[in-house]
């Protein structure tokens, strides 16, 4: 599990390999992960737009962003939490991700919270540090 915290915002994400879904004869390999977004602040925040750095093991990056997180925009409230699944495509073993998500207050405050990087890892791979 990996865990970030901005402006009492907690963002922990739990990457997982999808083994059906991968193909290294085809250098198809997937991770699903899990995140969870929790408002410990006393402010009311809107999600509305997301960012993602994603690295594969070549050092080929790819730059997502766009409106909210699965196609949602969640509202969350002082004590909320929101959870989302989603996943990642590479077409390499093993890799890694980092972003932020654009929260507003609704007296029209924007700033980031940041999304913790975390490894993508095919089980079984040996690791290579450069």
């Amino acid at each position: 599990m990996y865990r970030a915290l901005t402006r009492d915002i907690e963002v922990t994400v739990e990457p997982y390999f999808l083994e059906e879904q991968s193909d290294p004869d085809d250098s198809r390999y997937v991770w699903g992960y899990r995140v969870v977004i929790a408002n410990h602040s006393d402010v009311t925040v809107k999600l509305v737009a997301r960012y993602w750095h994603i690295t594969d093991q070549n050092g080929i990056v790819d730059e997502v962003s766009g409106p909210g997180v699965v196609g949602e925009q969640p509202v969350l409230e002082p004590g909320d939490t929101y959870e989302y699944s989603s996943g990642c495509p590479l077409d390499t073993p093993s890799g890694m991700m980092f972003g932020h998500y654009q929260m507003e207050t609704p007296s029209g405050e924007a700033f980031n919270v940041a999304i913790p990087a975390f490894s993508l890892d095919t089980p079984g791979q040996a690791r290579t540090l450069n």
